[in-house]
């Protein structure tokens, strides 16, 4: 579905009520916290609006009509697939490759971290193509969360929004703090050089940050300030980080050695995929060119040639430069902090050094613009939905972009970058990628084989019903088998036949739904082949990052049974509600 026509500039509302407001009706209008005896009340019905949130579902023309409505000012719709290509690399390249390479090398992979990023890419090329049929069929800033609360409904939609934010502050948390440590390098040998040690602090927790909580305000400031701006900063900059790649791929391979690339296992295949769940993270950012639908001109051309493209692409530059570090630089001598500037040092071209850390500080600065943008937009459309104060939802009627959006999740991510180290940030970071990701995959075989309306038959919601449980329930038994040893590879090859004669039957089965402009080839096999390599490298993480996710869950869970249940109830029940947005069409 295309987005109705709009002008390329934010449309100025008719409504003359200051931007800059801060009163108690804008962070919760809705009737159930007008006042104590109201909140009391609704927490009284809690089970009946909870159940009315789970069997609640939205509709393409309510996330791309009505709910931008809530923001009171348009965004502008300025992008082409020239830019989005652009930002997609801009977002890609930097936001992992410089940060843990080095670290997943020395650790988990070995040399054989070229394959743990062709597994990864793989992985991560599969939801591209799924990203990009949702967001040409409903292009709205609100990408996997409008997508899912579309097809899988509030509560999902809700667990994702969570996930979202979570991936948003901590991404960009991680990024600052690697920031830190390439600058730290240029400026004294010495990655840690900026940070501030508390001894009495627990240790991941202990190492201050404060130059990389300055370098997020400065970052997500700059993106704030407009989208366009942005979007030529980020393709200008990044056809410079093209040719420095391209100088770090080639002197790789001139001064590589053989021998540095032996054993190519030395942990074992396990490792390999290990450091593909981890070094996931050098690929998250494309989905935030979903976010950027509302402002793309043409969505059903610009967008699968901005995503598809800049990720095929992008695959074979990150195995190139796997590949050309650790044939530079034997794997247990590569420096986990800052692994590409230490390399050269290593090998006598001290002067490239700086090249790199300027390449890599250029990467993960634009990586910060393009994630700034693409985390205020996710907020955004949550804020649209009310899942958190509408206040949030608010797009300033001269730079068109969500300022407030912007603020929460840059105030947010200072305070995690600050005490956090990037250890426990990665590890974090890629559950909450890949579960999202599980189950935008999910998602679309729900949009592609049941409908929901016009039909009474419950037959096929049965069908589809039972197999994806099979699908996914041999996804999740063949990655136990995988890691724990049991039964072998007799008990992994079952677990894979299973998975593969569940797709061959949901591929017998009719589909419900057609896209209208462009889709996602070879549906089923290709969502059902992500939905097992998501759960695959899941299930290669370290029970501490599960820990952490279900912590982060269980919190969010919280919010949304006291506060989220309710304002979502009365803005779809039309408690209380009058058309405040009509004048703003």
């Amino acid at each position: 579905m295309e987005p109705p026509a709009s002008s390329s500039t934010a449309t100025a509302p008719s409504n003359p009520r200051s931007y800059w407001r801060w009163s108690k009706q804008d962070f919760f209008p809705e009737p159930s916290f007008q006042t104590g005896e109201t909140y009391r009340n609704a927490l009284a019905n809690t089970c009946p609006r909870l159940k009315d949130r789970l069997l609640n579902r939205s509709s393409d023309s309510h996330e791309l009509l009505v709910l931008p409505k809530a923001s009171e000012n348009r965004m502008a719709r300025c992008l082409t697939w020239w830019d989005l290509t652009w930002l997609a690399f801009g977002s890609v390249v930097g936001s992992g490759i410089f940060v843990v390479t080095g670290q997943e090398a020395r650790v988990h992979a070995g040399p054989a971290i070229v394959l743990s990023y062709a597994a990864s890419g793989f992985s991560a090329l599969l939801s591209a193509f799924i990203y990009a049929e949702f967001a040409v069929e409903v292009p709205v800033a609100g990408g996997s969360f409008s997508f899912l609360r579309i097809e899988l409904g509030d509560f999902l939609a809700f667990v994702a929004a969570g996930n979202l934010l979570l991936e948003a502050i901590v991404g960009a948390a991680g990024l600052g703090r690697s920031w830190s440590s390439y600058f730290a390098t240029m400026v004294k040998n010495d990655s840690e050089f900026f940070r501030i040690r508390i001894d009495s602090f627990k240790d991941g927790f202990n190492m201050l940050d404060p130059l990389a909580v300055g370098v997020l305000l400065i970052a997500n400031g700059f993106a704030a300030s407009g989208t366009r701006k942005t979007s030529i900063l980020t393709w200008i900059t990044s056809i410079a980080t093209t040719l420095v790649i391209a100088f770090i791929i080639i002197v790789g391979f001139i001064h590589g050695k053989s021998s540095n690339l032996t054993p190519f296992l030395p942990y074992g295949v396990k490792g390999v995929f290990n450091a593909a769940a981890v070094v996931y993270w050098s690929y998250t950012g494309f989905d935030m060119v979903a976010t950027m639908a509302e402002e793309t001109k043409k969505p059903s051309r610009d967008i699968p040639i901005g995503l598809i493209g800049s990720m095929s692409l992008i695959t074979v530059i990150y195995c190139l430069m796997a590949l050309a570090l650790v044939s530079m630089v034997k794997y247990i001598e590569i420096d986990d902090g800052a692994a590409y500037s230490v390399a050269f040092v290593q090998i006598g071209m001290n002067w490239a050094k700086y090249l790199v850390s300027i390449c890599a500080l250029k990467g993960m600065t634009t990586s910060l613009l393009v994630g700034s943008m693409g985390q205020a937009r996710y907020t955004t459309q949550i804020a649209r939905s009310h899942m958190i104060p509408p206040f949030f939802a608010r797009v300033h009627p001269k730079t068109g972009t969500p300022i407030y959006a912007t603020l929460l999740t840059t105030l947010s991510s200072c305070v995690v970058a600050l005490f956090t180290s990037l250890d426990v940030l990665s590890s974090v970071f890629s559950v909450c990628t890949l579960f999202i990701f599980l189950l935008m995959a999910i998602a679309l075989l729900v949009r592609r084989y049941y409908a929901r309306e016009g039909t009474d038959d419950k037959s096929d919601f049965w069908k589809v019903l039972l197999c994806l449980f099979v699908v996914i329930g041999s996804c999740i038994v063949g990655t136990v088998f995988w890691n724990s040893g049991l039964f072998g590879w007799i008990g992994y090859t079952v677990a894979a036949c299973v998975w593969f004669l569940a797709t061959l039957v949901l591929s017998l089965l009719p589909e419900k739904r057609q896209p209208k402009v462009w889709g996602a080839p070879l549906v089923p096999w290709l969502p059902s082949l992500s939905i097992a390599t998501n759960l695959f490298l899941m299930g290669s993480l370290g029970y501490e990052a599960f820990y952490r996710f279900l912590i982060c869950t269980g919190v969010m869970l919280v919010y949304y049974i006291f506060v989220a249940v309710h304002a979502t109830y009365d803005v779809d029940h039309g408690i209380g509600q009058e058309s405040k947005y009509d004048d703003l069409n």
